[in-house]
């Protein structure tokens, strides 16, 4: 798998805290330079053949259809671009005009990823995204008109601005537009963001737990009774359309990733690009250093498992975590999961398989945590 980090945005959505610019002055000084990285690193996987390539960032649908030529044809260099992989653009609305889709269509994107978040005006005013609800619904059409079937869409739940009959509206939509595939999450207050300052200075209320529970189970019965397979705990498929490039991230699959702030894995370590553009471009440039490093102790990989696994529906298996890890560990998970057994937020499955129930999804990541091990050393 190889990720691309695109950091450029054409403005701050006011939630997040992800790395980009918004000035595209040094973009093809930024292209060279992931280009670079692409040979520079073609080492790193082993497995030569590449079955996902995405887009993310900041804004990748900002990039010209050339620019991601340039990208797709430097990995086509150094590495065996499989005929059935997924490559995926994440896409803002506003980008995909109709000239744009066309232009597309001659690259190898055959998914997308678009960033709806809401259909309703008010509500991409208030996170200060890039496009209006007008766009929102058009882009959509736009793509499917186009030819492309595989699609995903985002949507946030959990803020001040939503109410349960404004979000029934906003999955319903997707639901009638025949997206396969959605992805959702609660809207969280990140330091250093526009929406940190303006909860801190009581601009705008705080994000409810109460409410983001309760729109998270409206969404797990609104799309489960659509048809929808509730795979991971943000994401919901259609007909098996799982996102194959996040669904091998989380089966602890090993990925390369290219650009600044772009982290990678493969299975040993874990390593993470420099946030800064210019600095990685720079480092580029004269053959210097632009990433850390962190080697991972056996229980360090241990709670990567735990993390991944928890979150989907494939579950932890208590099979293979004694293959990979040993007895002890296996005997480690079923004793710090039972008091989430007694409380039916897990369910063992055929004997060695441990997965979230519906209450447990609300408490993943915490379930999670509580069942990693610690090195005392």
């Amino acid at each position: 798998m190889i990720y691309f980090h695109i950091p450029f945005c054409k403005q701050a959505c006011h939630y997040c805290d992800f790395h980009f610019s918004t000035s595209l002055k040094y973009k093809e000084e930024m292209l060279a330079a992931m280009q670079q990285e692409i040979v520079k690193r073609a080492h790193y996987l082993e497995d030569k053949v590449v079955h996902s390539l995405y887009f993310g960032g900041g804004t990748p649908s900002i990039l010209d259809a050339e620019d991601i030529l340039k990208l797709i044809g430097t990995v086509e260099k150094h590495f065996e671009i499989s005929s059935e992989a997924e490559i995926t653009l994440e896409a803002n609305p506003d980008d995909l005009t109709a000239e744009k889709v066309k232009a597309l269509r001659q690259t190898p994107i055959n998914r997308f990823s678009i960033g709806i978040q809401s259909f309703y005006e008010e509500d991409l005013r208030w996170m200060n995204r890039a496009h209006n609800a007008e766009e929102a619904d058009s882009s959509i059409k736009r793509v499917q008109d186009a030819g492309f079937e595989n699609i995903t869409c985002d949507l946030i739940y959990g803020y001040p601005l939503l109410t349960d009959e404004k979000w029934k509206s906003n999955m319903q939509k997707l639901i009638t537009l025949d997206i396969p595939h959605i992805s959702s999450y609660s809207m969280t207050v990140e330091k250093r963001t526009a929406l940190a300052h303006f909860v801190k200075e009581g601009k705008t209320p705080a994000m409810s737990d109460a409410q983001s529970a309760n729109q998270m189970l409206m969404l797990i019965d609104t799309l489960t009774q659509s048809g929808f397979e509730h795979y991971e705990i943000s994401n919901f498929a259609k007909n098996g359309r799982y996102a194959k490039h996040n669904t091998n991230y989380w089966k602890g699959q090993h990925y390369l990733g290219i650009g600044p702030s772009a982290h990678s894995f493969n299975g040993n370590s874990r390593s993470w690009n420099v946030a800064n553009n210019a600095k990685y471009i720079a480092a580029l440039a004269d053959n210097t250093d632009f990433q850390e490093i962190e080697n991972l102790s056996k229980e360090d990989q241990f709670n990567e498992y735990v993390m991944t696994s928890i979150r989907t529906m494939w579950g932890l298996d208590l099979q293979k975590v004694e293959k990979d890890f040993g007895y002890d560990y296996r005997q480690h998970v079923l004793r710090e999961s039972q008091v989430f057994f007694d409380n039916e937020e897990l369910e063992i499955l055929e004997n060695h398989i441990i997965r979230a129930t519906t209450k447990g999804k609300l408490l993943a990541d915490h379930i999670a945590s509580e069942l990693f091990l610690v090195d005392e050393n």
